[in-house]
């Protein structure tokens, strides 16, 4: 026993694991933020002891918007900076470029440590979002420097609760490669479950839905605005145009409604081309639900663009309306959720008025589901905890 002891001591502890999250944290962006946060959360109570690093092009304020979510959480940017880096806009090429680099530290110096680092992962995990497709084509990198990575470490790559389209032909089969060397696979929407033939998942946003994401029911208005001016196709008059007849079409009181920013900014400058139209309205911006939560109630209606805004409310209790302002991309996000039973209806014609939704959201039996399911992935990527968690309470609801 002496012998075995004195060997452990010279052996020194024994080693830390590393999860390498990457994600698209920090710009910010609600859903986004959400997302890492719920994964954060996991790791917390299933491998507090595990060192755990964030990959994301924001790293600064990442770190201050999710700091302590994790007991040994910390924050790089080093796959983001290989696809910046990468000497081609083509996907294919930038592929390639990435992966050598990782297998070879020296194409991309100012990173050296980074890759090491990366190199050493026991999982590096793509966490989920639209973040993978064609209108973001250097991101491919993304995947590319994840499988050259556990292929140096041995370690295991997983991708969840990813959106792919719109894809380029071109690309397609490079992707499917990619995704045929990661462990796990977990796509949420069924078109990018048929294109990397895999079987549906749900959005990782439900691994992180909780009471804590909401501000007081009570406190919140009848009528609910989230509107970008981001990505979208049309124009914002045309947007602002439509919202606005609608609400004068519902004959909806202007002290009645709130317009939450989801991103800061792009989420404000449709809203400021008729807010003279509807005096009293509130505002809330990014921070305010950030930190106080958001504020969603049963029986009220949302109009909404931005998907994570869609999926909380409705996980709330709240039915709405989702404005498709991209076909190839929002239009696939929403209808994913109206599939799984949101009662949101999906409005892409933007000289239309859409007929208010009657209902409510989500059943609170189907959140708790889409949840499971969720951590029954997070238990094929990482350890099952101890003991299961209690399921979170709906908002005062049966």
């Amino acid at each position: 026993m002496a012998d075995s002891d004195e060997r452990a001591e010279r052996a020194g502890p024994p080693r830390r694991a590393r999860y390498y999250l990457v994600a698209p944290a920090g710009f910010p962006n609600y859903g986004d933020e959400l997302i890492a946060a719920g994964w954060l959360r996991h790791l917390a109570e299933v491998a507090p002891d595990a060192d755990v690093w964030v990959d994301t092009h924001s790293p600064g304020s990442a770190a201050v918007l999710l700091d302590g979510l994790h007991p040994r959480l910390r924050f790089t940017e080093t796959l983001w900076r290989l696809c910046w880096e990468a000497p081609s806009d083509e996907p294919w090429e930038i592929a390639s470029w990435v992966q050598s680099a990782v297998h070879n530290p020296g194409m991309a110096p100012r990173w050296h440590h980074g890759i090491e680092l990366l190199a050493g992962a026991d999982v590096v995990h793509l966490v989920g979002g639209g973040y993978a497709n064609a209108l973001w084509p250097r991101h491919i990198g993304l995947l590319s420097g994840a499988v050259a990575a556990v292929k140096r470490s041995g370690g295991r790559a997983a991708m969840t609760g990813q959106g792919l389209l719109p894809v380029r032909d071109e690309t397609t089969a490079l992707l499917c490669a990619l995704a045929d060397r990661f462990d796990v696979v977990d796509v949420r929407d069924e078109p990018s479950a048929e294109l990397l033939s895999v079987s549906t998942g749900v959005d990782d946003v439900f691994l992180a839905v909780r009471p804590e994401l909401y501000a007081p029911a009570e406190d919140a208005p009848e009528v609910m605005l989230c509107l970008q001016s981001d990505l979208l196709e049309g124009g914002s008059a045309k947007l602002a145009a439509m919202v606005l007849s609608t609400l004068r079409s519902w004959k909806v009181d202007p002290e009645r409604i709130g317009v939450v920013e989801g991103m800061p900014r792009a989420d404000r400058d449709v809203y400021a081309l008729f807010e003279h139209e509807i005096p009293g309205a509130r505002f809330y911006p990014f921070a305010e639900i950030w930190d106080g939560g958001l504020p969603v109630a049963p029986g009220q209606t949302w109009l909404s663009t931005r998907f994570h805004l869609h999926l909380v409310a409705a996980a709330g209790g709240a039915p709405g309306v989702a404005i498709s302002v991209r076909p190839d991309y929002y239009a696939v996000k929403h209808r994913s959720l109206a599939a799984l039973g949101s009662g949101w209806t999906v409005h892409e014609d933007l000289a239309a008025v859409p007929d208010r939704p009657a209902g409510s959201g989500f059943p609170a039996a189907a959140v708790e589901d889409y949840a499971a399911a969720k951590r029954a992935v997070a238990n094929r990527i990482y350890p099952e905890p101890p003991a299961p968690r209690r399921l979170w309470p709906r908002l005062g609801r049966s």
